[in-house]
């Protein structure tokens, strides 16, 4: 058993949900600067260790994980402080959002022997879970393409006040999920293109940045993949689709991941044609209200990430993973602004990284 401690609860919630269910974690403290958040959580969950000072967390001997999930601008310097403090780390995705950290960071888990994982949660969804096994069993042959999506009504999100300041992106608050299923399959993306623009709603709600985008991208041994975004409009109903998916197009056979529906296909290697769910476990993934927290995936990863520590194995998505997909969603963002393709390796190569 492994003793986790969390920063930040807002999207902490799930984890604190997954580290109280979990046999295999012993939540000992949580913190947040916000004091009327501590009490919210502790009174949620009747679980009143709480702290609005992160030192006490770094200084408590007793710890063994730091699990953090703050805005995305402070990720460096708590990953930072985390590794100093000897503990092993899990951030919420996008790892950092800038790459002259990451130099620094790579620096210090090297030296400290301290485990970093990217909490890139969508990976420990059961039918993305399966589409990976089945995937590795060579059901659908050699991969030729993949294609990722992520399109949500996500107009109740601009309620937050801070998704209409100019520094928020759906590229890295949504797309960065789909984004992932791409370097899962295609680690090595060479090159990307994209175009985005704001939707008539996106502009009527305030947001400053593209809400919707498309772009392909081209690999070092040639494959292609695409993946799109759409987060202020209506969606398809869910029988005809899901919010987001992951299709895999092989030699062989073909399989589609879809994420909050719960629901897998495939066409194997055999003619086979199988369509899974899993509406046995919407209690284990969906704990709150709505589909707004996904709780179940967190408590898969974070079991994960303790049997990669007790079993001294790198826990995927790594801190050099996590760092390559923010190159790449930094890519994409330069592709947007240029309306030319972007090649990783130049972007890399800026930061020492290559």
């Amino acid at each position: 058993m492994q003793r986790i401690a969390i920063l930040g609860l807002g999207e902490g919630r799930s984890t604190m949900s997954a580290a109280l269910t979990s046999p295999h974690l012993d939540l000992v403290r949580i913190c947040d600067l916000k004091l009327e958040l501590c009490q919210q959580r502790a009174k949620e969950f009747d679980f009143h260790a709480y702290t609005t000072n992160y030192q006490e967390i770094l200084d408590d001997p007793t710890i063994d994980i730091i699990a953090i999930y703050t805005p995305d601008k402070f990720h460096a310097q708590h990953v930072k402080l985390a590794l100093e403090h000897g503990k092993h780390v899990v951030c919420t995705k996008p790892f950092i959002d800038n790459l002259a950290d990451a130099q620094m960071l790579l620096h210090l888990s090297e030296q400290t022997g301290k485990k970093v994982f990217v909490g890139q949660s969508s990976r420990f969804f059961e039918p993305m879970r399966k589409q990976r096994a089945d995937y590795e069993k060579g059901l659908i042959g050699d991969l030729i393409t993949i294609e990722g999506y992520y399109h949500a009504d996500h107009r109740w999100f601009l309620a937050k006040g801070w998704s209409l300041e100019n520094a928020f992106k759906w590229l890295y608050g949504g797309l960065s999920h789909p984004v992932d299923f791409i370097r899962w399959y295609l680690p090595n993306i060479e090159e990307v293109m994209g175009y985005g623009m704001l939707s008539e709603n996106g502009r009527k709600g305030g947001l400053k940045n593209p809400d919707t985008m498309h772009f392909i991208y081209k690999a070092t041994d040639g494959r292609i993949a695409r993946v799109s975004g759409c987060y202020t409009g209506p969606v398809q109903p869910v029988v005809r689709d899901s919010e987001m998916s992951c299709i895999l197009r092989g030699t062989e056979g073909c399989s589609q991941a879809d994420y909050m529906d719960l629901r897998y296909a495939i066409t194997t290697n055999t003619g086979e044609e199988i369509v899974q769910t899993w509406e046995h476990k919407l209690k284990h993934y969906f704990r709150f209200e709505g589909k707004s927290h996904h709780a179940g995936e967190y408590q898969n990863y974070l079991e994960y990430f303790v049997s990669c520590i007790e079993n001294n194995q790198t826990a995927y998505p790594d801190i050099k993973e996590g760092i390559g997909t923010v190159a790449l969603l930094q890519a994409m963002d330069k592709s947007l602004e240029t309306g030319m393709p972007v090649k990783i390796a130049s972007l890399l190569a800026q930061y020492g990284l290559a």
